[in-house]
């Protein structure tokens, strides 16, 4: 019962969200309010790390999981994204933009710093005050509800969504892929329940629900190694976008997970033309929803 109660606290403001509507003016103040909750949440994130026990020690463990599970999720995604572009060309011309495509790690970078400075705080305010244990919590409700809010804002209905059958198709491999991904990790990390290896592969780069839903299912260890696998998503996917978007537009839309709605859509966008924005918004909009669902899925079994 308690599984089906947390499930739909946060299942529940996404879809909520989404029947909120936003006046157009208005929904500046939704995204900027997403941006401010995000680094929130990060910063308690950090705050969560900061109380572990002898951390120093658990650092390398830390960044060589998140490798590794990057590794395997995204080799995977790559892996048959590929193979599937291959096998079913895109009948879509892909345009040259003719500029080269603006590439702006700058706010990956803010957020890691963001997480930094929440475990510095942590460790500085122990013994004075922290926030309490239920504001990561509130603070994920609410973000997710924001996202609701601007998925519904988004002027496509759900019917557009999921009439783009290459989106559709697109946002079904990269689930089963990255799965299959978590599964490999599975076999290569330290002792773990089966279910926490796929739970830790569904966040599909939607970093600030990963860490918050890991680090209440598994410990702020894990909920570290989460952010930071979704983070690399995000790294990799500005980096490489531009390189394969001509000959595997699907990977190169599939490779940003749910930043492929956002954050990553103006590369995708610089490097495919307009052509390719519809197979972003279908594919980041199936992900959007389908993240937080199986992250819970998994964590609760």
């Amino acid at each position: 019962m308690q599984n089906l109660i947390t499930l739909a606290m946060i299942l529940a403001p996404l879809f909520i969200g989404y029947f909120i509507r936003v006046p157009k003016p208005y929904m500046v103040i939704v995204d900027k309010s997403l941006n401010i909750l995000v680094y929130i949440i990060l910063a308690l994130i950090g705050i969560s790390l900061s109380q572990v026990n002898n951390l120093g020690n658990q650092l390398d463990f830390i960044a060589g999981m998140a490798a590794v599970l990057a590794v395997c999720t995204l080799g995977m995604n790559l892996l048959v994204l590929m193979w599937f572009d291959r096998k079913n060309p895109w009948q879509q011309h892909i345009q040259e933009s003719g500029k080269k495509p603006r590439i702006s790690i700058a706010g990956s970078v803010k957020q890691i710093i963001c997480m930094l400075l929440g475990l510095f705080f942590g460790k500085a305010m122990e013994s004075f005050w922290l926030p309490p244990e239920p504001t990561g919590s509130y603070a994920l409700m609410l973000l997710i509800l924001l996202v609701g809010i601007q998925l519904g804002g988004s002027s496509i209905t759900l019917r557009q969504v999921f009439i783009n059958k290459r989106g559709v198709q697109t946002s079904v491999l990269i689930m089963l892929s990255s799965l299959l991904g978590g599964g490999i990790f599975f076999f290569l990390a330290p002792e773990m329940p089966f279910t926490q290896a796929l739970a830790l592969a569904s966040g599909f780069g939607w970093y600030s629900l990963s860490g918050i839903v890991m680090t209440e299912a598994y410990g702020p260890i894990w909920g570290s190694i989460a952010l930071l696998n979704d983070l690399t998503r995000e790294f990799f996917a500005l980096l490489f976008i531009p390189v394969i978007m001509r000959r595997h537009p699907s990977a190169a839309v599939g490779i940003g997970g749910a930043t492929s709605l956002d954050f990553t859509l103006p590369v995708i966008q610089s490097s495919g033309g307009m052509t390719v924005i519809p197979l972003a918004v279908s594919f980041g909009f199936i992900i959007n929803l389908a993240a937080p669902f199986l992250m819970l899925f998994f964590s609760n079994l």
